[in-house]
């Protein structure tokens, strides 16, 4: 791969050095804009249908109808990894309302700016090393997870100033555990919490605060097939404390055991190790066969 790796910036193929986007971009200027975090295995983009359903959703509720097919959005990925001869990658899509004039209110017209970057992420399979360097360890902040009433949770944005505020108070934790206005546990800065007790695996509801995630919804999957018993509910920082396994789940992590939940020491566990190698059976056969 060249030193200098490829950009997909509004259709064409250009070196990072030269990928801008403008100062006026609304995306740049207020955050208004959606984007996907997608892996590729083995030349493969992984669960791209539920990306883009969920990036569907994240345009329809920011009302940006930016006109472009799911071919299209597929078409400049697989050119993007291609171009940057990148099989096993990580992905970013993002798609910002453009230029418009300078005030908040947005026109219904758009014509966006659509981003695609792509950075290696090596795995190769099961034989793969995993891209964490062993577990995470957990923290609880004080910084609250914004109420769905006020910035839709199931939309996936770029304004991560809430999950920035909440790494930031980190000391030496690998992921912040954010809490609701009332005190229940909803995510991750940048990823869904699992847990387990005698009764079975337990994760945050989306019926609060918490981004719907795309490994989440494999791993309840997974969990429901292996005779898991599986429950979303309201929790407190204390349950996912005293709980016999925790782990984490994003696009990037894939499932991530939890060693430590604000400092108290976590086993990592059978249920664990169970989703875990399902879901690299599931990635196996979708991406490397």
């Amino acid at each position: 791969m060249a030193d200098d790796r490829l950009y997909h910036v509004d259709g064409d193929l250009v070196p990072a050095s030269e990928a801008t986007v403008r100062v006026d971009d609304r995306g740049f200027r207020y955050g208004d804009a959606a984007f996907e975090t997608l892996r590729a295995y083995g030349g493969e983009v992984f669960a791209w249908e539920a990306h883009a359903d969920r990036l569907d959703r994240t345009c329809e509720a920011l009302s940006l109808d930016h006109g472009l097919s799911r071919a299209d959005l597929r078409d400049r990925i697989d050119e993007t990894l291609a171009a940057n001869d990148l099989r096993d990658a990580y992905v970013r899509l993002s798609i910002t309302r453009g230029v418009q004039p300078g005030k908040l209110a947005p026109r219904p017209e758009v014509d966006p700016t659509v981003v695609v970057y792509t950075n290696p992420l090596p795995r190769g399979g099961r034989a793969g090393e995993a891209v964490w360097d062993g577990p995470a360890t957990l923290e609880t902040v004080e910084t609250r997870r914004i109420p769905d009433a006020a910035v839709p949770s199931a939309a996936k944005t770029h304004n991560y100033l809430n999950g920035i505020l909440a790494r930031a108070e980190l000391g030496d934790a690998d992921e912040a555990l954010l809490c609701d206005l009332d005190g229940s546990v909803a995510e991750g800065a940048t990823s869904n919490v699992f847990f387990v007790r005698e009764d079975g695996l337990h994760t945050p509801t989306t019926d609060g605060p918490v981004l719907p995630g795309i490994t989440r919804d494999i791993v309840l999957e997974l969990a429901a097939e292996a005779d898991v018993p599986t429950h979303e509910g309201r929790y407190d920082p204390a349950d996912v404390r005293g709980a016999e396994e925790v782990f984490l789940t994003n696009t990037t992590w894939e499932v991530r055991p939890v060693a430590a939940v604000d400092g108290v020491a976590v086993e990592r566990g059978p249920v664990t190790d169970l989703l875990a190698r399902l879901y690299d059976e599931r990635v196996e056969a979708a991406c490397y066969r």
